[in-house]
C-alpha cells in the first residue's frame, strides 16, 4: 500500500519548501516607510489648507523645466469608440472612469476644457516630472530656432515651387491619362455591341432558302404536320 501521508511527487504532504517565503522584517520596514510618507504629506495637505493655498507635489530634484508641447491633444480619439469601465467608476474624478483619462494623476475629467485645463496645470505638470517654470531662452537658442524655421520654409517652398517645363509635363500627363481613358470606353462599347450582334444572329435559324426567327412559325409547322394546308373558304367563286 502507498503511504498516505506521500504527495504525488515523492514528498511528504506537510512539505511546503516549495511555497514563495517573505520576509517579515523588510515588509514591515517598507510599510514604517510608507506610513511616514503619508503622514507627512497629510501635514503638507493641512498646512497648505490652512494657509489658503493649493498642494502640490514636493519636488526631487530631478524635475526639468517645462517645454512646449509638441504634440497636439487630441480630442476625437475615442469618438465612436466602446471604453470598458470599471463597475464602481463614474463618481467623481478619482480614478479611471468615462471620459478623458489622465495616468499619471489617475483622474478622470468628463469634457475637454476641463481636460485642457488639467494638462496646463501645476498638478499635472509635477506629476510628469515637470518644475512648472520655463527656461529663459539665450540668444544663441533664439537664433538657432529661426534658423529651424527658416530651413522649414524653405523645403516647403522648394517642394511646392515647379517650373514651366515640369507643369507642362504634369498637363501632358493627365491628357495622356484621359485618352487612355476614352479609347478603353471606346473599345468597351465595341464590344459590348458585337456581342449583342452575335446573340442576334444565333437566334435566327435557317431554313431552307429563307431565314425565320425562332418561334415564328411554330404554328405553321404544327398545322403541316397535322396535314392542314389552311382555313380556306369553300364558297365557289
Amino acid at each position: 500500500m502507498s503511504d498516505k501521508k506521500g504527495s504525488a511527487y515523492g514528498t511528504p504532504a506537510t512539505d511546503t519548501s516549495f511555497r514563495r517565503s517573505y520576509d517579515l522584517d523588510e515588509y514591515a520596514q517598507k510599510a514604517k516607510v510608507r506610513d511616514a510618507a503619508e503622514k507627512e504629506e497629510a501635514k503638507a495637505r493641512y498646512e497648505a489648507k490652512m494657509a489658503g493655498k493649493k498642494y502640490y507635489k514636493p519636488m526631487t530634484g530631478d524635475e526639468t523645466h517645462t517645454r512646449a508641447r509638441r504634440e497636439i491633444i487630441d480630442l476625437e480619439a475615442n469618438v465612436g469608440k466602446t471604453v470598458l469601465v470599471p463597475a464602481g467608476a463614474g463618481q467623481g474624478k478619482r480614478g479611471r472612469s468615462a471620459g478623458f483619462y489622465c495616468s499619471a494623476c489617475d483622474l478622470t475629467f468628463k469634457d475637454n476644457i476641463q481636460w485642457v485645463e488639467h494638462v496646463n496645470s501645476m498638478q499635472h505638470l509635477r506629476n510628469i516630472g515637470e518644475t512648472g517654470e520655463v527656461r529663459k531662452a539665450t540668444a544663441d537658442d533664439v537664433h538657432q530656432r529661426i534658423a529651424e524655421v527658416w530651413e522649414r520654409l524653405r523645403e516647403q517652398k522648394k517642394a511646392a515651387v515647379t517650373t514651366l517645363k515640369e507643369r507642362l509635363d504634369m498637363r501632358e500627363e493627365e491628357a495622356a491619362k484621359e485618352r487612355e481613358a476614352r479609347r478603353l470606353k471606346r473599345q468597351e462599347e465595341l464590344a459590348k455591341k458585337k456581342a449583342e450582334k452575335e446573340a442576334a444572329e444565333k437566334v435566327k435559324v435557317e431554313y431552307g432558302d429563307d431565314v425565320r426567327v425562332e418561334g415564328e412559325h411554330d404554328e405553321d409547322d404544327m398545322m403541316a404536320a397535322m396535314g392542314i394546308t389552311g382555313f380556306g373558304t369553300s364558297k365557289k367563286k
